[in-house]
């Protein structure tokens, strides 16, 4: 394990030092975040702008970062959060004082629970008002930090601007820590707009630390895995966060272990290799299987309300569970725990565990998937079960996917064939609404050479639709899916199968099609029947677009009651 990176010092270039010597004029302690976050390798950063942090978007002007603004706060956190899980790099995200900064807070709380590395930085009041003294700020708070402090991975006030590099470097570094995740930064207005004679920053280094497995465990592991006579792999977001597929891969068929993705977990394992079995999590065929394995390895997950079946999981063989936010350890189940980045963990076992042939496995995941398939078959959810064929039908493989909290996502979860390992990404690490347009838009932000897709329902539209201004404005290359059926479809059927009727979840929406033109967005109302069409039409066309479906769907009936 080497660690000399941490050891060298930098140095610096003549022309470095010669630009230390004789800072430019007229730079201000925005200058420092820019110049903090050039240095630390940003390109992108994502924000609104408000009156205490304008000395931080002047300074954008005399940087090489490119700027991609939306029209609501929480939709510019979306997208933030989705560049940084496209990218695997740290997503910059620029925002103002108290009502600016609290709009944010939901997509923060999907960055956590997705571990998306978000670098939140907010202006504050002027320091003289720091610690509560109510001397009555525009937009202030008694104690702003703290309504961050329960959702981000770290907090980190500001009130000088030495103070700045220092901070935002912590920062960084804090977000790329495995697990990775939203981080919190507050610098006050008069630091932001002050003039500095802080040289210019170079020589930045913010190398986040690796979390290695403890060996003791991993030999524990491979021993119980090799010996195992019906192991079985359950890989959560962690492998997909880590990029550890290719490891994980290789490790199934070294131990001739059956593989089931988490609704997170998409696309870290072949949809159709012959040990998977995809992810139909929310299946009693599945949870049975997962429960008669004798030895179950978690990778990458707290095996959750989702994972587990509605907690109706329960496991039978020994459990071994990987993953980086040690609070997950164990919270669901008795294991043996190991603390760790999935990608570093997968490595060690691979080399420590035996191979083990077991030529029934590929015949035992075929009989859980046909058991599945006739399950669903029974319903007669064509209509679902067509959409689904048809988007996997008109989406290129390498083009990602970001699935708002709608019907035909929750079929997406359990349906979906997801061809590459991090393109598929949905809002259920926290649940909430509108993430699915503003997280294609930050994904397209990252990589304009294919097409993205979002898929949102009527009522999740709504709370985005603000941002056909900003795929406009910046021409991203984005294709929005609206699933119309004049509703909150899930609460709609929650309600009516509780109380025999629904409350509150009819809606007045507008006309999306003429909506969305009237941005310069071009829009098609498309059928079940001509959607694969429309929609193939609409991502290799240049630019946004807009399709509208107008369709009732049906879930498929839950296993957990």
């Amino acid at each position: 394990m080497s660690h000399d990176h941490h050891d060298e010092r930098p140095q610096l270039t003549p022309e470095q030092t010669a630009a230390a010597l004789n800072p430019p004029a007229g730079r201000n302690g925005g200058d420092l975040v820019v110049e903090t976050l050039q240095g630390l390798g940003a390109t992108t950063v994502f924000g609104l702008p408000g009156q205490h942090a304008l000395g931080m978007f002047d300074a954008l002007r005399r940087s090489s970062l490119t700027y991609i603004g939306l029209r609501v706060e929480n939709n510019a956190g979306f997208a933030a959060d989705a560049y940084g899980r496209i990218t695997g790099e740290v997503a910059p995200l620029l925002l103002s004082t108290g009502p600016g900064a609290l709009t944010s807070l939901a997509a923060l709380q999907e960055a956590a629970a997705a571990s998306a590395p978000v670098l939140a930085i907010s202006s504050q009041i002027p320091v003289a008002g720091l610690g509560g003294g109510r001397h009555g700020y525009l937009h202030e708070l008694r104690d702003q930090k703290a309504s961050f402090r329960d959702v981000v991975k770290s907090v980190h006030t500001v009130r000088t601007a030495s103070q700045i590099p220092s901070a935002i470097a912590a920062a960084w570094e804090s977000a790329l820590t495995a697990p990775h995740g939203p981080v919190w930064i507050e610098i006050p207005q008069d630091v932001l707009l002050a003039e500095t004679t802080v040289p210019v920053v170079s020589a930045m280094d913010a190398t986040p630390r690796e979390l290695y497995a403890r060996p003791e465990l991993t030999a524990v592991a491979a021993d119980l895995l090799s010996k195992a006579e019906r192991p079985a792999i359950i890989a959560g977001g962690g492998v997909v966060r880590s990029d550890a597929s290719g490891k994980l891969l290789a490790l199934a068929e070294k131990l001739d272990a059956p593989v089931v993705t988490t609704f997170g977990g998409k696309g870290a394992f072949p949809w159709e290799h012959p040990l998977s079995l995809q992810s139909w999590l929310e299946d009693r065929y599945t949870t049975d299987f997962l429960e008669s394995a004798d030895v179950l390895l978690v990778v990458g997950s707290g095996l959750g309300e989702l994972s587990s079946n509605y907690h109706t999981f329960a496991p039978r063989g020994r459990v071994i569970q990987i993953e980086a936010d040690a609070g997950k350890l164990e919270s669901n189940h008795p294991a043996l725990g190991i603390h760790a980045d999935a990608r570093e963990a997968l490595s060690d076992l691979l080399e420590a565990v035996d191979r083990r042939e077991d030529p029934s496995a590929p015949e035992r995941v075929r009989t859980v998937l046909e058991a599945v398939r006739e399950r669903i078959a029974a319903q007669e959810l064509t209509l679902e079960q067509r959409l689904i064929a048809s988007v996997r039908e008109a989406l290129p493989d390498a083009s990602p996917s970001f699935w708002d909290m709608t019907i035909l996502a929750y079929w997406a979860w359990s349906a979906f064939d997801a061809r590459h390992p991090n393109t598929m990404h949905s809002a259920q690490g926290a649940g909430g609404l509108g993430y699915g347009f503003p997280a294609a838009l930050g994904a397209a932000a990252a990589d304009r050479t294919r097409p993205v897709l979002a898929v949102s329902g009527d009522g999740g539209a709504m709370y985005s639709i603000a941002e056909l201004a900003t795929a406009r404005q910046y021409d991203l290359p984005v294709t929005w899916l609206i699933v119309d059926d004049g509703g909150y479809g899930i609460l709609r059927e929650y309600m009516t199968g509780a109380f025999g009727e629904a409350t509150a979840t009819e809606l007045t929406r507008p006309d999306f099609v003429a909506l969305a033109e009237s941005f310069g967005v071009p829009a098609v109302r498309t059928t079940p029947e001509s959607l694969t069409a429309d929609l193939a039409a609409s991502l290799a066309a240049p630019g946004p677009s807009v399709v509208v479906l107008p369709a009732l769907l049906r879930m498929f009936e839950p296993t957990h009651l």
